[in-house]
């Protein structure tokens, strides 16, 4: 159950609602839960909360030109160009706070293939994690 109380928090801090998950994992860790089971619920969740944001930002594209539409076209323009300035490869990136969860709607306004998607997006996050874990186990120990 705690670890999918660690996937449904890592989800969420995916998403644009501002959330952490670091703390329950280091938390979960320090209780003795598994490693390997903690690293894996942590990147799945923290993963599939990305592919939200992509699929918002592959929809929400289609109304950039609406009055309502939160972004203004020359905001969205340097978003966009930004993205290009870095490519698809700043998807692996998509962990760090702040600019993470816009990196991952910003990918699928411009529709980055999806499977190019997850599979940066769970590498920079997968190995996240794992840094997360390597570093409370040595604390621990400390």
């Amino acid at each position: 159950m705690m670890y999918l109380s660690l996937a449904l928090s890592g989800f969420i801090a995916a998403t644009l609602f501002p959330a952490s998950s670091e703390l329950l994992l280091v938390g979960l860790f320090q209780q003795g839960y598994t490693p390997w089971l903690l690293w894996l619920a942590a990147t799945t969740g923290n993963t599939l909360g990305s592919c939200v944001n992509w699929a918002i930002g592959w929809e929400i594209g289609k109304f950039q030109h609406k009055r309502w539409f939160p972004v203004t076209p020359l905001q969205l323009e340097s978003a966009q160009a930004q993205f290009h300035r870095y490519g698809i490869w700043s998807l692996l990136l998509a962990w760090l706070p702040l600019v993470g969860d816009p990196l991952t709607l910003v990918a699928g306004v411009l529709r980055v293939r999806f499977v190019v998607f997850v599979a940066l997006v769970a590498t920079g996050k997968s190995l996240r994690y794992a840094v997360l874990i390597f570093m409370a186990d040595r604390l621990l120990q400390a």
